[in-house]
């Protein structure tokens, strides 16, 4: 089974998540006897993990697939807030967050997730400094992000929304395909609509006009940009 496969390989699957990168193989093993097959989460393509109204804290951690992370209006419409990948952390401790309050966590593809709860890890915290700092680092990272996500959305007409949004999947997933970067997922007009808080019409439109351009290059459930038209774009 894929889920017993993961935990027997976890030893090897810790190092390659970026936060835990060439940590010294103490913290590592620590880490490791913390994962509990109780803990464990095999998730089938759009399985919810996670509901606003859902308290559980403590740490996820991504082995395999992609999630999306999402909220909604009264209205019901979605607004996608960020897309995880392989190797990403995310959750809730005493001491920090990274992100998934308030929010829909769903799964873009089968995924597998295994988390550490927040009373076995915080003491990890307080033992470990070199593992608090990276930690830290993190959040502010996330948080120079949001802010920058914020300004996009705020300051940008929807052409640039959809080019912003486009350009930052293609940092996370993109393969490089005959110049133009492939966004490595499955990726829906009526998804990016809900990245940019705009109607899958109005996207339609625009990602037609940036194919005409030749900044985009789009197939059913994938797009594919320009990064060098696109930067110029956004300039």
């Amino acid at each position: 089974m894929v889920q017993d496969e993961a935990l027997e390989n976890i030893t090897s699957f810790l190092p390659k998540i970026t936060i835990f990168e060439s940590l010294p193989e103490e913290i590592l093993h620590e880490i490791e006897q913390l994962i509990a097959r109780s803990n464990t989460y095999k998730l089938s393509k759009n399985a919810i993990l996670h509901t606003p109204d859902d308290d559980r804290n403590g740490l996820f951690f991504i082995v395999t697939g992609n999630l999306r992370f999402y909220k909604t209006n009264l209205a019901g419409k979605q607004h996608t807030v960020c897309i995880l990948s392989e190797g990403s952390v995310f959750g809730e401790v005493d001491t920090f967050s990274l992100g998934q309050r308030g929010a829909y966590v769903e799964a873009m593809e089968d995924s597998f997730v295994v988390s550490i709860p927040t009373e076995q890890f915080e003491p990890l915290l307080n033992k470990y400094a070199e593992l608090s700092l990276r930690f830290l680092s993190e959040m502010s990272k996330r948080l120079r992000q949001q802010d920058e996500l914020v300004e996009k959305l705020v300051l940008k007409d929807l052409r640039g929304k959809i080019l912003y949004f486009l350009n930052r999947l293609s940092q996370k997933f993109g393969v490089e395909e005959n110049g133009y970067q492939k966004i490595d997922i499955p990726l829906t007009h009526q998804e990016l609509a809900d990245m940019v808080g705009a109607t899958r019409e109005a996207v339609s439109v625009i990602v037609k006009e940036l194919s005409n351009e030749g900044i985009l290059v789009t197939s059913r459930r994938t797009i594919m940009i320009h990064i060098e038209k696109a930067m110029k774009e956004m300039a």
